[in-house]
């Protein structure tokens, strides 16, 4: 099975391109390449007339910047409501910010939004004569939910709560098929993609994918956590199995807070209350899993755990740091579609 992987940050997409008849995952191909949202909000940025966005509900961030700055410039800009929820899920809210939301084309310059681009993968790889040929495909964004008046921190907890109500193999954090309508991104995506596909958020399959670095033992117990550059995502892992999940905002947390929040989540003593009220977005613990023998560290800003008393270490998965996500992601293909 040729399984194409794409895990889409707000710096990179990180790709893999694996064919399961090849022995050896290491062998695989492999991209690092700037992160959609950036491409888009350079080519935004250079255009100096009112212009019309399309496609589909994808990540913010600088996209989302790029357009009140195009706005701030005096130029006016129309948006589908699908490609509008970019900025915000609320249209309402994304009309008082000046942006004008309609799904007709008024013959301005035309922006499409896309979270993953496979006509760019494939020309990328048709350079080195490589065709894309995909059986699989499986795409990583992270998604908080469109919680309406609950809000987003505490929507993506409930979520999680609803989801773990049994100790659960980080694979099984995945949609076939089946992602939900209040995860807007993930929606857009799977209606965009016309091939088999599985859908997980880019935490949850960097948990997936660190756990599956052959120098992990994932009986624990251990913690794993990805700590990207907006979000620190931990979970408490006891025979393979998430015990609890624990997120909190990157910048607010140091090594010392991080190492005290990790050794709660481990022993079954932080709460939801506790993170949430510190400005970040929760935690949900089914109970302890024990002293953590490792903390299996993952994301771009994993150096701030090598500044704890935690023994760390720096997951690798297919001799990669930063395959942890396209790992994560064929692995859950395996696990839900192949066995």
């Amino acid at each position: 099975m040729k399984i194409l992987a794409v895990d889409v940050g707000a710096g990179t997409q990180d790709i893999m391109y694996h064919d399961t008849a090849v022995d050896r995952i290491e062998n695989s191909i492999k991209m690092v390449m700037p992160s959609p949202t950036r491409i888009i909000a350079e080519r935004i940025r250079g255009i100096s007339e009112d212009i019309f966005i399309h496609g589909q509900t994808m990540g913010g961030g600088p996209v989302s910047r790029a357009i009140m700055e195009h706005l701030e410039r005096g130029y006016r800009v129309v948006m589908t409501p699908e490609a509008a929820r970019t900025i915000r899920d609320d249209l309402e809210r994304v009309r008082a910010m000046g942006v004008e939301i309609s799904d007709r084309d008024p013959g301005l310059r035309r922006v499409k939004l896309a979270d993953v681009d496979l006509g760019a993968i494939a020309g990328a790889l048709g350079h080195f004569d490589v065709e894309l040929e995909i059986d699989f495909l499986g795409v990583a964004v992270q998604d908080h939910g469109a919680g309406g008046d609950i809000g987003d921190r505490n929507f993506r907890f409930m979520k999680i709560r609803e989801k773990l109500r049994e100790p659960l193999k980080p694979q099984q954090f995945s949609y076939l098929g089946d992602v939900p309508d209040y995860f807007t991104r993930m929606k857009s995506i799977e209606e965009a993609l016309d091939y088999p596909l599985l859908m997980m958020d880019s935490k949850f399959a960097s948990i997936a994918g660190a756990l599956l670095d052959p120098a992990v033992d994932s009986d624990g117990p251990l913690v794993a956590v990805d700590v990207g550059n907006g979000h620190t995502l931990a979970a408490s892992i006891l025979d393979g199995r998430i015990h609890g999940v624990m997120e909190h905002h990157t910048k607010m947390l140091s090594p010392e807070k991080l190492e005290e929040l990790l050794l709660k989540l481990a022993h079954g003593e932080i709460t939801h209350r506790e993170v949430h009220g510190d400005g970040g977005h929760g935690a949900h613990v089914l109970g302890g899993v024990g002293e953590p023998e490792v903390v299996v560290a993952t994301g771009p800003q994993r150096i701030i755990l090598d500044e704890t008393s935690l023994s760390v270490h720096h997951a690798a998965p297919a001799g990669d740091v930063m395959m942890t996500g396209p790992v994560g992601l064929i692995g859950s293909i395996e696990y839900r579609v192949m066995h």
